[in-house]
């Protein structure tokens, strides 16, 4: 029997339920149903809207209704609306009308409110689990790359030498700034809104403090109208997975570029590559671009559903049903992700001495003018004349530090021999050595607190 129609002359359409019911995508929340309804018949018990025995009674049927959810041999039935709608039709099937009093003082509103936080909840822990695999991942790669040299790039330009391990913990400390925001998003999602009935809050003396613990939620709601209608934790939740997928899609990015046979930096595992129908010689980086790909999926999903919460009145719409299939669909796509690409990470393999032969004179031109700098010359100064300079060696076709030293002169008398010690890519790299640097001995800190968050 529906949950509701007492008051229609006719049941609905036909087209009508096709668009209106949620069954085929809500379905997943049963876990989170069944515990609700659980935890809702013993705050009701207690409260003595129905008899100990009534809520045993009720209790046994959920867990039936449970096994048969876990074993797969539960049976949708044509008129199951909703997850809810299903529950309480197979619970009512197994112990009959007692199975009614279960709704008490609960309405769809705040009951699916709370199936969905629950699964939100559920959903941070899984992917927080994930992001911490590929964050171990970047940082073993890095350990064993604190020497390693390539070229840093800035608009994707030459701009000055890193070590590899300075480049992999960048897209740790990216990972752990998403994981701070999955928490965040999480603490806030850990409000109860059971309780809250329709929008106007429950007439029975419910103690909805004890049922929000008993549920594993960190409190419950201070007003019934905003929580029944509250989609703030989805919003929240889709954007720290959207800015997720667009960190996981620029670390994807830099694995293309770098392994590109014109950089050749980095070679992917065959595992983790894809070959061409019609070319023999091609290794696409397939993983890589469906990750740069579906980070505009999860962007996708996050504009969508605030579009849809920009214009609602108060209470609950029907609307807020478009809440699920998006969060369901990120959450799904970053499960997907994660797990290929902290494999990728793992068996990356690099090549040290492409990267280091990629290495250019005109990386160090900074270097140049600080070396200028420490002779007293103006920063400012120093870089018109180091622009010089490079001009200079271009217009020779020569390196930069093959510029005799008569010609460095010429352009600042500040020049002296000890200039040819500024062209050591290893030295250059190690004088990086403030806090949050590429030196090796600023790297070896960033590892150390890189240790330190994992063990957290």
């Amino acid at each position: 029997m529906a949950l509701w129609g007492g008051r229609f002359a006719e049941p609905s359409d036909h087209d009508l339920r096709a668009l209106n019911d949620s069954i085929g995508f809500d379905r997943r929340m049963w876990r989170q149903d069944i515990a609700g309804s659980m935890a809702y018949a013993r705050a009701i018990a207690a409260a003595g809207i129905i008899t100990r025995e009534e809520a045993e009674s009720i209790l046994a049927g959920l867990e039936v209704v449970r096994g048969e959810f876990e074993s797969g041999a539960f049976v949708f039935q044509a008129g199951d609306e909703d997850i809810h709608t299903a529950v309480e039709r197979r619970l009512t099937e197994l112990i009959g009308a007692v199975g009614g009093k279960l709704h008490t003082g609960r309405s769809r509103n705040d009951q699916v409110a709370t199936d969905f936080r629950l699964w939100v909840m559920d959903a941070i822990d899984e992917i927080d689990g994930l992001l911490h695999s590929l964050q171990a991942a970047l940082l073993e790669k890095a350990q064993a790359h604190t020497e390693t040299l390539l070229p840093g790039y800035t608009h994707l330009q030459p701009a000055q030498p890193i070590s590899v391990a300075h480049w992999l913990l960048s897209f740790f400390w990216m990972l752990a700034r998403d994981r701070e925001r999955l928490r965040d998003a999480r603490r806030r999602t850990a409000v109860s809104p059971l309780g809250s009935g329709a929008l106007a809050g429950t007439p029975f003396a419910i103690d909805r403090d004890q049922l929000a613990k008993t549920l594993g939620f960190d409190t419950c709601s201070s007003n019934s109208l905003d929580a029944v209608s509250d989609r703030d934790f989805a919003a929240e939740t889709l954007f720290a997975l959207a800015l997720a997928g667009t960190h996981l899609s620029r670390l994807a990015e830099d694995v293309i570029i770098y392994s590109n046979p014109l950089f050749g930096f980095i070679a992917l595992d065959d595992r983790y590559s894809t070959g061409s129908s019609l070319m023999p010689q091609k290794r696409n980086p397939d993983p890589l671009e469906l990750a740069r790909g579906k980070s505009g999926r999860l962007i996708g999903h996050l504009s969508g559903l605030m579009t849809t919460l920009k214009g609602l009145p108060s209470g609950y719409n029907k609307d807020l049903q478009e809440d699920k299939e998006a969060l369901f669909d990120a959450v799904d796509t970053v499960k997907l992700l994660l797990p290929v690409l902290t494999a990728v990470i793992r068996t990356l393999k690099l090549d040290a001495e492409k990267m280091r032969a990629a290495l250019g004179d005109d990386l160090l031109a900074t270097d140049l003018a600080d070396y200028l700098v420490k002779n007293g010359l103006p920063f400012r100064q120093a870089h018109h004349v180091v622009g010089q300079a490079v001009r200079a060696a271009q217009a020779a076709a020569a390196r930069l530090s093959q510029l005799p030293l008569d010609s460095l002169r010429q352009l600042s008398p500040l020049f002296a021999e000890d200039v040819r010690e500024v062209f050591d890519f290893d030295a250059a790299v190690a004088r990086r050595s403030a806090a949050g640097g590429t030196a090796p001995s600023a790297v070896a800190q960033q590892i150390e607190a890189a240790k330190a968050l994992l063990s957290r």
